[in-house]
């Protein structure tokens, strides 16, 4: 059973910075991407950051040079290294795990990140 947990998330000031993890277990981790989705009220969850397991990515343009996606395949881990946040950043963030060896993509349950002065 494949379980995709975060953690990281909280309150921050505007121009402040949070890093996301997330611990994938239950997959084969070398044959798993790795996204960072996030999800404001009353907005659809959007796509933030992609790491391939030869660790290419890929940013939304809302956040290109802001934040840095990167994995450990030691630990199963991906992070997600948020800086120079705004109030337009705040957001629940979901970690999601998805195979390449089945096509099968989980979420974790989230974690909320509040940009706020």
């Amino acid at each position: 059973q494949v379980q995709v947990v975060e953690s990281g998330g909280g309150v921050v000031h505007p121009g402040g910075s949070l890093r996301l993890s997330c611990v994938v277990s239950g997959t084969i981790f070398s044959m798993t991407r790795m996204h960072w989705y996030r999800q404001s009220p009353g907005k659809q969850r959007e796509l933030v950051a992609s790491i391939k397991p030869d660790d290419r990515t890929n940013y939304a343009d809302s956040v290109k040079g802001r934040f840095t996606i990167s994995r450990d395949s030691a630990k199963n881990t991906a992070s997600l290294q948020m800086n120079s946040l705004n109030v337009e950043d705040t957001a629940v963030y979901y970690c999601n795990a998805e195979s390449e060896y089945t096509g099968l993509n989980y979420f974790g349950k989230g974690t909320q990140v509040t940009v706020s002065s």
